[in-house]
């Protein structure tokens, strides 16, 4: 891949707005592997991120090496953190990437700080460490190494089966520090996975990945996350696909059902309007002007779902019972990124309710 002469200056007239808050901007970078896609690459002037005042998550900090994310999943929740620089939450979400390049430098002078105590660390917690350029940056090995060599324990939730490139590295950082690994895998229809989350690794190649870290001697958790109402919410799509989960070696799965804040919901709604006209109404009367579905209708997704982990053999966390979101560590924050408390991801600044779209 050719990335030496792909420059473009950030100051050029037509340059996004909000790169001009990006103080520490080295270079905006574009290629033809990653067509339509602009990588701004930044210096971090540190890598730890510390979860907001009072937050119920069991982990106190986070590292994100990328900003927005190619995975470009309809529902994904952190697209409202890029309206921070001024970018959209839809179609710069997916294609204006920030990249922290030293982010692996800038950990190691964190966790060198004195007064570091070791506190459990989640990588995934807002965009994919994971996603596609993480081939070409390769800034999770460096990250690794520097959480092992601290004796820093961690987690990595992903969508990305380029984590199998690391599992030698994994392997051998979980011979001194506690690593937890999960796979967050919400669709198990091809065809409606490829519309909702065009940039993802099909499903077949995550369970894979998740088959391989098995073999490599990590418990690994599954997240069904999020459960679209009336597209993956069936008795049947939910039994086959936790058949695939138990059978690629999966030791437990979590869910939680869609939930819709500005910023997501918009762009959720207008692929309801491309791809499902049809759903519009029942969306309409499920949210309304909410971000959650009704609790009656997550009352009769857990009535579904519970019973069929249990007949899978497959171990779940503890849950909250309004969400069926996971607690424990790994699963601090839901996949499609309901904070239980309210509270926003670090960089993420909560939003104002919104009128009804759909």
């Amino acid at each position: 891949m050719r990335w030496q002469g792909q420059k473009l200056e950030s100051d050029a007239a037509d340059a996004l707005p909000g790169l001009a808050k990006i103080s520490n901007l080295i270079r905006s970078v574009q290629t033809p592997e990653f067509a339509g896609v602009t990588f701004h690459e930044v210096a971090a002037k540190s890598a730890l991120n510390r979860v907001g005042p009072g937050s119920a998550v069991p982990f106190a900090w986070t590292i994100n090496p990328y900003r927005g994310c190619s995975h470009a999943c309809v529902y994904c929740f952190a697209r409202p953190s890029h309206r921070y620089l001024e970018l959209d939450a839809g179609n710069d979400f997916d294609s204006q990437v920030i990249v922290k390049v030293n982010v692996a430098q800038a950990l190691r002078h964190d966790l060198a700080r004195p007064t570091w105590a070791r506190e459990h660390v989640a990588l995934g917690t807002n965009t994919d460490p994971y996603q596609r350029a993480e081939g070409k940056y390769r800034l999770m090995p460096g990250i690794i190494n520097a959480l092992a060599e601290a004796r820093t324990p961690f987690s990595i939730l992903t969508k990305g089966t380029l984590m199998r490139r690391d599992l030698p590295l994994l392997a051998e950082a979980a011979q001194s520090v506690e690593v937890q690994l999960a796979m967050s895998i919400a669709i198990f229809d091809d065809e409606l996975q490829s519309t909702m989350e065009p940039g993802t690794p099909t499903t077949a190649a995550r369970l894979a990945t998740v088959s391989a870290a098995v073999e490599a001697g990590f418990d690994v958790a599954v997240f069904m996350m999020p459960i679209l109402p009336f597209l993956t919410d069936s008795a049947d799509h939910l039994d086959a696909a936790l058949e695939r989960i138990k059978q690629s070696g999966a030791t437990q799965v979590s869910y939680t059902s869609l939930h819709l804040r500005p910023g997501v919901k918009e762009w959720y709604a207008a692929w309801l309007h491309r791809h499902r006209p049809d759903l519009v109404p029942r969306y309409r009367a499920l949210y309304g002007d909410g971000a959650y579905a009704p609790k009656s209708y997550r009352r009769r997704l857990a009535e579904t779902i519970r019973p069929l982990m249990d007949a899978h053999g497959l171990a779940k966390a503890a849950t909250d019972e309004g969400t069926g979101s996971a607690t424990t560590r790994a699963e601090a924050r839901d996949a499609d990124g309901e904070w239980r408390t309210g509270v926003a991801a670090p960089g993420v600044r909560m939003p104002e309710p919104q009128p009804a779209l759909f």
